[in-house]
């Protein structure tokens, strides 16, 4: 790895005098702006039909927008010796033991979603925990794989870099059970298990045992949809609705086996993509979509990238896009100047965080995998994605804040050789 690995913490003496990465700051608040914005547009027709207020979910998602925004700018003053590490652990120890007590908690706290528990219901809000434990579970990766893992040689014998590696295949095994099993969320499983594995890579893991980890999720994915039938339900209403673009550059002879007939197509991605259709390459104007109005339910979370597009189009679409590519590469950036290598594993797995929910909730939405009800990071409506992202951006700021100092750093040492070199030039 390029990184110096015996410089961990970062110069206190300088880091308060330097600014946070404000781009991002500006382009993440473009975004939570946005998702204000269609909180409104996009529930016209679910405040009717619950006989909500005109402006319920505007308010509550313009009170969270608000608070997510001081909390971003708050963390981006602050030195991230005195906050990542705090923050990060806190939030995984915190959120993994809450989310083992959920299934334990009375009735009156919780909100049940297709027969699991997922919410913490407290007065006036719902509160998600798998949503500030995958930031607690990024930062423990990168703080142990900094202690255990990155410091190993890379040639070591595969049982060797198993039994390296065992503790975090148990705590996610943990991990798989509480959010798979219990909260029956396969979605958020496979999002973490993603950045497991491409954290590994980085913390210099040799290729066999990616062989071995492929193998393994392979069958474990299989076993998770095979033993829930919702999740079979799924993949055969997504299969209805493919099987005929996959089956015709297939051979003829493999049809008979993976035709499925008489099966609906998935009633919501059919809306979803009437709306995506209807929008046009400008779309039909802000509030004045017509696939929201009763027909696409979860049109301002799970499926509020459809909604945008009917009423903003396609060159909407592309202009939020761009803006979420421009977030995720100002991480990568943070990411590789970085010298601390947990802050360089951390600003990794935030930015992976972010790009594969939105890929996930994207594919789904357009009918090219199944859907996994993951909300798309900065627009869907909802408190807890919305607070837990702030603070993940807001401690990617704190971070950035170590890297303008090593810019900065590095300009004044060509300075000084280019005034020595003058120097020594006028002396002769």
């Amino acid at each position: 790895m390029y990184f110096n690995k015996t410089k961990i913490k970062s110069n206190n003496n300088h880091v308060n005098n330097n600014k946070a990465d404000y781009p991002l700051f500006i382009l993440v608040s473009l975004l939570i702006i946005i998702s204000i914005v269609f909180s409104y547009s996009l529930t016209i027709y679910t405040v009717e039909f619950f006989g909500y207020d005109e402006f319920h979910f505007f308010i509550r998602q313009a009170g969270v927008g608000i608070v997510a925004i001081l909390i971003m700018w708050r963390f981006s003053l602050i030195d991230p010796d005195k906050i990542v590490e705090k923050v990060g652990m806190t939030l995984f120890i915190a959120f993994f033991l809450l989310m083992i007590l959920m299934p334990f908690l009375p009735a009156s706290m919780v909100t049940a979603s297709g027969g699991a528990n997922r919410w913490i219901r407290l007065p006036g809000i719902s509160l998600s925990p798998v949503e500030f434990f995958k930031i607690g579970f990024i930062y423990f990766l990168s703080w142990s794989f900094h202690r255990k893992v990155l410091l190993k040689p890379k040639k070591i014998g595969l049982k060797d870099e198993i039994v390296l590696l065992s503790p975090y295949f148990l705590t996610f095994f943990v991990v798989v059970f509480i959010i798979a099993f219990l909260q029956k969320d396969l979605g958020q499983v496979v999002l973490l298990g993603v950045i497991l594995v491409v954290l590994l890579i980085f913390a210099n893991r040799s290729f066999k045992i990616f062989i071995a980890l492929g193998a393994i999720a392979l069958v474990g994915l299989v076993g998770l949809i095979i033993a829930a039938p919702h999740r079979m339900n799924r993949i055969h209403s997504w299969w209805a609705m493919v099987q005929d673009g996959i089956l015709s550059v297939l051979p003829a002879w493999v049809e008979p086996y993976l035709r499925i007939d008489e099966l609906p197509e998935p009633y919501q991605v059919s809306h979803s993509l009437n709306a995506i259709h209807n929008g046009g390459f400008f779309g039909q104007g802000v509030a004045l979509g017509d696939i929201k109005v009763g027909f696409l339910s979860e049109v301002h979370t799970d499926f509020v990238l459809a909604g945008i597009t009917e009423e903003i189009g396609l060159f909407g679409l592309m202009a939020l896009t761009s803006i979420m590519f421009m977030i995720i590469w100002r991480i990568f950036k943070i990411s590789r100047r970085v010298e601390n290598p947990i802050y360089h594993l951390f600003t990794l797995g935030i930015a992976l965080m972010i790009i594969i929910a939105f890929l996930i909730n994207s594919y789904g939405i357009s009918g090219m995998i199944p859907i996994k009800g993951i909300a798309v990071p900065l627009l869907s409506y909802g408190g807890s994605s919305l607070i837990s992202m702030a603070i993940s951006i807001g401690l990617v700021l704190s971070i950035s804040r170590v890297v303008k100092e090593e810019e900065k750093t590095k300009v004044n040492i060509k300075q000084d050789i280019r005034q020595d070199v003058r120097k020594k030039v006028m002396s002769k």
